[in-house]
C-alpha cells in the first residue's frame, strides 16, 4: 500500500460527533480536576512528584524505542557510573526530556505556550543526544517519512506535509491553541495529533508532542503543574495510538482519535492520582516519623532532597541538601537504622555509599 498522505486544508475538524464525545468529556475532565485536587492539596508537590516526571520521561522516550529502564536512570544520575551497553545514549535522551519539560514549565512564567517556546523544547531534547545534528530547534528543511526503522519512502506508513507547507501549519496549529474551543480536553487531542500529523522536526516529534499534555493542561487551567503523566497508558496501548493518529490523516477519523485520547487522560489521570496519594501518604508518613526520631528543623528540607533524588550518593546529600553535614549524616543513619534507606553500594575508599528511598522508588515505577 501506498504511503497515507497529510490531510492537507482539512485541519482543524469541521466535523466532530459529539454525541460520541460528550460522554467521554465529562469524566476525563472529572478525574483530571480529582487528580488536581490531590495536588492543590500540597505545598510542595511537584518537589515530591519528582519521581514520576523522570519516570514519564523513560515511558515517553520508550514509545520511540529506548530500552532503558527507570531504576537506570536513577542509578546513572547518582553515580555517573558507565551504564550497561547501549543504555548511554537512552539515559541522555531521558534526561534531556525531563530537561526539556522543566525548563518549558519555568519559560511558561514569562512566555505563553507557543512555537518559539517548544522549539526551544525541542532544542534541548536534542542537546548532545542522538538527533543533535539534525537541527535542534528548528522546523524540518527536507523530507521525511514515518515507517519502521530502515524503510524507504515507498514503504513507508505515512507521508508529513512537503518542507515548504511546514510553517503555514505550524503558524494555523499555533492559532488554533490560542482559540477559544468548546472543550479543552478535546482541543488538546486534536493539537496532539496534529502535531503529529506535521512532524515539524526531523527528530523527536513525537516526546514533543507528549511533553505538549501537561504543558497544554497548564495553559488551560486544568493544573497548576505540569505534573501530569500520560506516557504509561499511551506506552501500554501504543499500537492503537499509532493507528488512530494515521486514521486520522487516512480516515479523516478524528472523532476516533479524540475518543481512545479522552479515554486515555481520564484512566491515566485516575492512575497519576493513585500514586500520587500514595506518594503522598509515604512523605507524611515519613516525615512524621524522622520528626520524632530527630527533633531537628532540618528534618522536613532534608527529607525533601530525598524525594527529589531517591537514589543518591552520600556525599550529594552532604554538600547539596542545605543540611548541616553533622546533621545530614545522623539524619541518613537514622533514616537507614529505620529502614527507609536502602545501601546500593558500599563506600569504598574515596568513592561514597549509594542509598536509596527504596519505597517511593518501588511506588513511583509500578
Amino acid at each position: 500500500m501506498p504511503p497515507v498522505p497529510y490531510h492537507q486544508g482539512k485541519f482543524p475538524p469541521t466535523e466532530l460527533n459529539w454525541a460520541r464525545l460528550i460522554p467521554l468529556i465529562g469524566p476525563a475532565a472529572a478525574a483530571v480536576s480529582r487528580y488536581e485536587g490531590v495536588l492543590s492539596a500540597v505545598p510542595n508537590a511537584h518537589v515530591l512528584l519528582s519521581p514520576l516526571t523522570t519516570r514519564e520521561a523513560v515511558l515517553s522516550s520508550r514509545i520511540e524505542g529506548t530500552q532503558t529502564t527507570f531504576g537506570e536512570v536513577l542509578h546513572f544520575e547518582a553515580t555517573d557510573e558507565e551504564p550497561a551497553a547501549g543504555r548511554g545514549a537512552d539515559i541522555t535522551e531521558v534526561l534531556n526530556y525531563r530537561r526539556a519539560l522543566l525548563a518549558a514549565v519555568e519559560e511558561m512564567g514569562r512566555l505563553p505556550l507557543s512555537l518559539r517556546l517548544l522549539r526551544s523544547a525541542h532544542a534541548r531534547l536534542l542537546e548532545g543526544a542522538r538527533g543533535g545534528q539534525r537541527d535542534p530547534g528548528r522546523f524540518r528543511r527536507v523530507p521525511v517519512w514515518v515507517g519502521p526503522s530502515g524503510t524507504g519512502q515507498e514503504e513507508a506508513r505515512y507521508t508529513p506535509p512537503s518542507v515548504e507547507l511546514v510553517p503555514g501549519a505550524m503558524d494555523e496549529w499555533e492559532r488554533y491553541l490560542h482559540s477559544e474551543q468548546p472543550d479543552k480536553l478535546t482541543q488538546l487531542a486534536i493539537l496532539h495529533a496534529e502535531f503529529e500529523a506535521i512532524h515539524p522536526f526531523l527528530d523527536g516529534n513525537g516526546r514533543i508532542g507528549r511533553l505538549l499534555v501537561p504543558l497544554f493542561m497548564v495553559h488551560a487551567g486544568l493544573l497548576a503543574t505540569p505534573s501530569f503523566y500520560i506516557s504509561a497508558y499511551l506506552e501500554a496501548h501504543r499500537d492503537e495510538y499509532y493507528e488512530r493518529l494515521l486514521a486520522v490523516s487516512r480516515d479523516g477519523d478524528w472523532t476516533g482519535w479524540c475518543e481512545f485520547f479522552l479515554t486515555a487522560v481520564r484512566l491515566q489521570a485516575q492512575a497519576n492520582q493513585a500514586k500520587a496519594s500514595e506518594i503522598l501518604a509515604l512523605y507524611e508518613k515519613t516525615k512524621g516519623w524522622i520528626l520524632e526520631l530527630t527533633h531537628s528543623q532540618h528534618a522536613v528540607p532534608a527529607l525533601d532532597w530525598l524525594f527529589m533524588r531517591p537514589v543518591f550518593r552520600v556525599t550529594d546529600f552532604v554538600e547539596h541538601s542545605g543540611v548541616p553535614a553533622a546533621t545530614g549524616r545522623r539524619i541518613l543513619k537514622l533514616a537507614r537504622e529505620g529502614g527507609m534507606l536502602r545501601e546500593l553500594r558500599p563506600a569504598s575508599g574515596r568513592r561514597p555509599a549509594v542509598l536509596a528511598v527504596t519505597e517511593l522508588v518501588e511506588i513511583a515505577d509500578r
